[in-house]
């Protein structure tokens, strides 16, 4: 039997990147809590494409 949650998965896309035009691009997938998290999720992670830590925002 599945478990019935409020976990949902979200994309994470690089904003630094996405601006800069370069080809590519940095994507990471992870889990929420849609009832304790409402808002879009926003989280420092590492491009490797730039090689630096960079802002990630929800997509979709």
């Amino acid at each position: 039997m599945a478990k019935k949650g409020n976990r949902i998965q979200v994309i994470l896309e690089c904003t630094e990147h996405k601006a800069s035009g370069m080809p590519g691009m940095s994507r990471y997938i992870t889990t929420k809590n849609k009832k304790n998290t409402t808002e879009r999720l926003e989280l420092k992670k590492y491009n490797p494409i730039l090689k630096k830590m960079t802002l990630h925002k929800e997509i979709k």
